[in-house]
């Protein structure tokens, strides 16, 4: 056994060192609404798409919210079966952040943080109005992961994306995503993030 190597099973790792290892994360703000009608927002940074023809996104959820077994946005979009991705940019650092703080789910994140907003095409659910990118998904499937604390759920949810939003003045005259204007930010260890700029990628065509 190599001297420099530390090793872990995956119960004995510290979670935060973990996370950092699996970088960068993009983050789904997520906004959803209840069977009442209240509309919530919230981050989270086990997000990803993972598959093409339809575009299906993975959103991950884990622990509890403060007045429920689940988290809000998990019960809305089971319930309710629609929720949307705005796309995170550095200028909305703050507003992101300020949502990741648990309040009663008689409240919106929308109105306690006054975060402007527009509604999407379908679903009658709020969006971010300064994010760049919606993406409008319908649920397709949960499935639920294994858990070392039978007290915490641990849950995977699918959904195809049906409805694409994006600020034209974020494309290059190709059509293309320019990120120098719309600097998206993703999750890397700990408490820290980074911004997706064009100075810091390369270059690589398929062999």
């Amino acid at each position: 056994m190599n001297d420099n190597i530390i090793t872990y099973s995956s119960q004995d790792i510290p979670s935060s060192l973990f996370k950092a290892i699996v970088v960068p994360r993009p983050i789904g703000w997520v906004s959803s609404k209840n069977e009442q009608g209240i509309q919530n927002l919230a981050p989270f940074s086990y997000f990803n798409v993972v598959g093409d023809d339809p575009f299906t996104i993975m959103l991950s959820f884990t622990r509890k919210h403060l007045d429920s077994a689940h988290k809000d946005t998990l019960v809305n979009i089971e319930t309710t079966k629609y929720f949307v991705i705005n796309m995170v940019t550095f200028d909305l650092y703050h507003q992101m952040n300020s949502t990741a703080t648990s309040i009663p789910n008689t409240e919106s994140e929308f109105s306690k943080f006054n975060i402007p907003y527009t509604m999407s095409t379908h679903g009658d659910v709020q969006m971010v109005a300064n994010s760049p990118i919606h993406l409008e998904c319908t649920y397709f499937r949960s499935v639920d992961l294994p858990s070392y604390d039978a007290t915490i759920t641990n849950r995977m949810v699918l959904g195809v994306v049906n409805m694409v939003h994006i600020n034209k003045h974020i494309l290059d005259v190709n059509g293309n995503l320019d990120y120098r204007k719309c600097p998206l930010i993703a999750r890397v260890g700990y408490g820290d993030y980074l911004t997706l700029h064009p100075d810091n990628f390369f270059h690589s065509k398929k062999p």
